[in-house]
């Protein structure tokens, strides 16, 4: 049968087969085009550009290039044979420079070896050519890993990185095989079909593939989108299907045919279905508008998964509906959810009581909101615990301590005033260990003494690099107190310095994210409150959502 009009329902309704065809072509389009979205793991590159670490890393990548970050430690080795095992690091492609005890003495001359104990086990340092998320630097971990082999442990920001892809991506494909297990079976006990949650499924996997393929436009997107979108558009979007089901197996029930029940449930849901998705798309948008650009990244991406979703559950879901009539008719079972009159009218007479808990509970959930310590670097994903990473970095740490290393960009000027700097900062306790080109060099002694691959890792165009070793957590409150003091003690012998490393970037990370949570936290707000003013035409009733939603938030 079909239905005469041609308003956009009846439409959809007489014109489903070729829908259908149409979801097909654009499933398989997607399919080809997920491959091809790049995938960004620098943090670093949403900072925008007037932060200091943004301008710190942009001189850096100018002059030295910006390095990744690693560090390898040996066990069971003789001096010669770590001595061996770090020149063949040094010489792997992508490798900036291997810091160890040979860096500024004989090796075979010194009787004092840092980084060398008693037990035969070493400890180095290793700083790349290229980023951490650079493919150059995946490649040479890599290469690494492969050198050390049973000998030792490979750790660090680099090391992090390289597994953070890998990592997530198992991690995510656990979770929505988690998701879908329990989505079915939530369904299975709410729903009157066997089949019902596999049209459920269906509808938003489709959704969610058009999503990913789509994401082409961006050309790269950050490694959080890709591996929460999914995930969130799931859980999301899911009611929009559960909406339409139940209206139209509400019309089913005065007796309509399918296409006329379809068309009335359409009719009947549609306002629902586009406001509770409108006012979730404003919620992304907001994000837009972080200094952090990934809010853009993030926003941009789930708001376009909501808007797949919502196409998908009213142009190709109905159709669906309808094709599968009969399956769903075969395989309906008695409902598994008992009636919840009586539950309801029990928290209505009750809703006074409830309201005074409410209200009681709201003042320390906000003081406990703020009470949270989160976490903004990239190291808390690629080295978090239960990852092989973390055990790593532990036992190193363990053995020789904390190691976060800390570049320090100055102009160069007097080389009596970089060694003053080198010296005052050898003597702070945080600081495990300080690399600068005077401060190697006896006074005196010409630059031109060295070799120029090592004086080049350190002076470059008007500027020095300071390698600054902090016995700190990339990460902690500690970590950003000690880099405030290197900033500190910087001041008073430059009059511009800059620094790159996990932990300013971090704070930078922190700061700005704090900063743009009460702005994006009030637009959403207002945002939200506009849509269902317009839909309802109501401000009391804009009210009445909005204030639930923000005490549950």
């Amino acid at each position: 049968m079909k239905l005469k009009g041609h308003s956009p329902v009846d439409l959809i309704i007489n014109n489903r087969k070729l829908i259908e065809k149409i979801y097909i072509v654009l499933v398989i389009f997607s399919l080809i085009c997920v491959p091809m979205v790049g995938i960004n793991y620098d943090l670093t590159k949403y900072l925008p550009d007037s932060s200091p670490s943004a301008q710190a890393l942009d001189i850096m990548e100018d002059e030295f290039t910006y390095p990744g970050m690693g560090r390898v430690m040996l066990e069971d080795v003789t001096l010669y044979e770590a001595k061996n095992i770090k020149d063949r690091i040094a010489d792997v492609d992508g490798v900036d420079m291997v810091m160890w005890c040979d860096m500024a003495t004989n090796i075979y001359g010194s009787s004092e070896f840092i980084n060398y104990d008693k037990d035969n086990t070493a400890y180095m340092d290793v700083i790349f050519t290229d980023k951490d998320s650079s493919n150059q630097t995946h490649k040479a971990v890599h290469e690494i890993e492969n050198i050390v082999g049973d000998k030792g442990l490979v750790a660090g920001s680099a090391v992090s990185d390289t597994n953070l892809g890998p990592t997530i991506n198992k991690e995510v494909a656990r979770v929505m095989a988690l998701a879908v297990v329990i989505i079915y079976i939530i369904l299975t006990i709410t729903t009157t079909s066997w089949f019902e949650p596999v049209l459920f499924l269906l509808t938003m996997g489709i959704a969610i593939i058009l999503n990913m393929g789509t994401n082409i436009i961006f050309g790269k997107i950050s490694f959080l989108s890709h591996g929460i979108a999914a995930v969130i558009q799931l859980a999301v979007a899911m009611d929009y299907s559960i909406f339409l089901l139940h209206s139209f197996t509400a019309q089913k029930q005065k007796g309509l045919s399918d296409e006329e029940a379809m068309a009335a449930a359409l009719h009947q849901a549609v306002d629902s279905i586009v406001s509770s998705g409108v006012t979730t798309i404003v919620g992304f948008v907001a994000l837009a508008l972080m200094r952090f650009t990934i809010g853009r990244d993030l926003g941009f991406v789930l708001a376009k998964g909501i808007v797949c979703s919502l196409a998908t559950v009213l142009i190709l879901m109905p159709a669906l509906i309808l094709r599968f009539q009969d399956r769903i008719r075969k395989t309906q079972h008695r409902s598994f959810v008992p009636s919840m009159d009586g539950f309801a009218r029990k928290l209505f007479r009750g809703r006074k009581v409830l309201a005074v808990a409410v209200l009681l509970v709201i003042v320390p959930a906000y003081v406990a909101q703020n009470m949270i310590d989160f976490k903004y670097g990239t190291s808390a994903v690629g080295c978090s615990e239960g990852t092989q990473s973390y055990e790593d970095l532990q036992l190193m740490e363990e053995r020789f301590g904390k190691s976060n290393m800390l570049l320090v960009l100055v102009p160069q000027s007097d080389p009596a005033v970089e060694r003053a700097f080198t010296e005052e900062l050898e003597q702070q306790p945080f600081v495990r260990s300080v690399t600068s080109l005077d401060g190697m060099l006896p006074e005196g002694v010409p630059e031109s003494f060295l070799p120029e691959d090592l004086t080049s890792q350190l002076h470059n165009d008007g500027y020095s690099r300071i390698i600054t070793t902090l016995r700190t957590e990339s990460e902690s409150d500690y970590a950003f107190q000690c880099t405030d003091a290197v900033r500190a003690i910087a001041d008073k012998y430059y009059d511009e310095s800059y620094f790159v490393g996990t932990t300013p970037a971090t704070q930078d990370m922190k700061e700005i994210i704090s900063s743009d949570y009460g702005i994006v936290n009030g637009i959403s707000i207002l945002g939200v409150v506009l849509v269902v003013y317009v839909t309802f035409r109501s401000g009391a009733m804009a009210l009445t959502v909005i204030v639930p939603i923000e005490i549950a938030v």
